[in-house]
This record gives C-alpha cells, structure tokens and sequence, in this order.
C-alpha cells in the first residue's frame, strides 16, 4: 500500500513537515510505504515546503528593527516568505502591531538582494502579513523598473482578496481598529492611483491583489506575476503524479472550513485526488460542521474527537493517535478505501 502525506501546517501548532514526520512515524511502525510531501499554498510554510532555506539576510522587520529572515537561492530562482521579514508573528501578534506603520521594506530588501546575487527567477510566498501597506515599503526599496523587467517575479497567493478589501478583510486579525480600518481604506485607494498612474497599471481589477494587506498588489504595478500559491507549490513538488501513485492521500490542516476549498492545500490536494479517484483522509484541528464533503473524502475533527482543550495544546499526540488508529483498527492496511473511504473510517 502506497501512502502519500500532503499536508498544510497546523497553524500556531505544528509545521507541514512535523505533520509528516508524525505520519512517518506511525508508517515505519506499520511497515507502511510513505510517500512524504508537505504543503503550502503561498502562506506560512511555503520556503519549507519548495526546499527550506539556503541562506539569511538582516532585513528591516515588520515594525521597523532589523529581523533575520531566512530564505531560499538555488540555481538561480530564490524563495521568498514575506512572513519571515514582514509577517505579523514578527510584531508580536495583533496585539504588539502597529497597523498604520507596518512595513513590507524587509521583503523588498530580501528580493533586492536575490536579483543582486543573480536571481532570474523570484518567487514570493505572500501570506502572513503584518502589513497593509500596499507594497510600498517593498517598492521604495526595490531595483529600478528596467532591472526588475529581466527578472521573473512571481507571487504567491494563499487567497483572491481584491487590493480595495485588503483592510477591511485582514485588518482586524493584524490588530486595526475600526477607525484604523477606514483611514487604511483611504491609503490603499490612494497607491492605487498611485499605481495606476505611475505604472498604467490598474491593480483594483485584479484578484489577488490584496494579498499581504497588498504587497501583491504592489509587486503586480512593477510587473509581478500573481498565482495561486496551492498550485506554485503543487507544480514543483509534482503533487499530480505523487497523487496518481498513491493509493490514498492524508491530507490535513487547523481549521477545515469554506476557505479550504478556495485554494488552500486541503481543497487543492482534494481536486487532484478526485481527478484521479484517489481516496483521501484529511485530519484537521477542527472544522466547520455545516459543510458538504464530497465522496472521497474523510476526515477526522480532532477538536470533535479530543476536545477543544486537547486538540490544541496536544496536537501531535492527538494527529499520531488517529493516524495509528487508522492503520490498525479502522482501516487495517487501508485495505478497503479504494472501495470505499467512508465506510472504512465508520466507528
């Protein structure tokens, strides 16, 4: 039996690549094939997920005191995560931010310093932000336009916020108050002319603008490509063929909810191992009960199952019980999920 484990992070709990290693644990024990393959779809994660970090760089952080950010250069492509220059566990949570101030001048000097080292290709994972700052503080940072236009810039996007809704969507979990909210509305509407103006390009008609309170809007004026981070990731990993040999796919994440079929990892290992009628398991944090699954798919609410309590303090005991319980008493060797994944997992 061929397993493959796709995983997102368990946010503030455990990395994709922990997930796995519980994963790897409970197969060796079990004798299982494992296949190991942690995600990322553009937020937190994303570095780790295409390759982990090559290299550091003292950077200006989120709040403005320098931060160390790691990040990825490798035959000439370099990896950037926002979040480890300009990303809001840096300020303290919401509330150590400063939400009118909060800076993406570390992320600009991170890409400076890739297309100094030679990069021809940079890619930015966008998620995690501190900052709405539109971009600005990466821009002002940033190489002359006719050198940025030899270089291949990519961001990756863990969502399709449009720039305008930037504020009023993650203002309030990156610490802003109402009234901050309005007057970073203003701010964005007026980069936007900015933009428009100074660039000819119009960054309100573009999904995914809004992305890191939004950098990704910015880093579009200058000529930045903006993807769907899921599949950034999905591509260098060779996610389809990984699926296609699997005979089940454990996929997972903290919070299973609408979201998670809009482009997060769950939804997008989800998609690929329908394609291909693979069965898969999700184990997640929690999730929202209302929610259709479509036939395939299981999963495991260790919130449902452990407690609210247990779930969250003792996530990787919780993550190696029900993965053990699956190998050995509800679906011995997965043996019947090719036929029928729902009922395998039935108590």
């Amino acid at each position: 039996m061929r397993i493959l484990a796709a995983p997102d992070k368990f946010r503030g709990t455990v990395s994709a690549a922990e997930v796995v290693s519980i994963i790897g644990e409970v197969a060796t024990i079990f004798s299982v094939r494992l296949d190991k393959a942690p995600m990322a779809d553009g937020g937190e994660g994303t570095l780790e997920a295409l390759g982990g970090f090559t290299r550091s760089s003292v950077v200006t952080g989120p709040l403005g005191k320098s931060v160390t950010a790691p990040w990825r250069f490798s035959e000439g492509v370099a990896v950037i995560e926002m979040a480890s220059a300009s990303g809001l566990t840096l300020a303290g949570g919401a509330s150590g931010n400063d939400p009118m101030n909060a800076t993406t001048a570390g992320t600009g000097e991170l890409i400076s310093e890739a297309i100094h080292e030679g990069a021809h290709r940079v890619v930015v994972a966008a998620g995690g932000s501190a900052t709405t700052d539109g971009g600005l503080g990466a821009l002002k940072v940033l190489p002359p336009a006719s050198r940025l236009r030899s270089v291949e810039l990519v961001v990756a996007c863990d969502v399709r916020t449009g720039f305008l809704d930037a504020a009023e969507v993650f203002g309030p979990q990156k610490g802003a108050s109402t009234a901050q909210i309005k007057r970073l509305n203003r701010r964005l509407s007026e980069l936007a002319e900015m933009y428009l103006q100074d660039y000819g390009v119009d960054v309100t008609r573009m999904p995914r603008t809004g992305a890191a309170g939004g950098l990704a809007g910015g880093l579009a004026a200058v000529g930045a490509e903006l993807v769907d981070g899921f599949k950034v990731v999905a591509n260098d990993v060779d996610l389809r063929k990984r699926i296609a040999d699997a005979d089940i796919v454990i996929t997972g994440e903290g919070r299973f909810d609408a979201t998670s079929l809009k482009g997060k990892v769950v939804g997008g290992v989800l998609e690929i191992a329908s394609e291909l009628g693979v069965p898969v398991l999700a184990i997640v944090g929690s999730a929202d009960s209302t929610l259709e699954t479509s036939r395939g798919l299981t999963f495991i609410d260790l919130t449902e199952r452990f407690g609210s309590a247990e779930a969250k303090t003792d996530v990787r005991r919780c993550i190696k019980t029900v993965v053990t319980e699956a190998f050995a008493q509800r679906c011995p060797m997965f043996c019947q999920c090719a036929v029928d994944s729902r009922r395998c997992f039935d108590d």
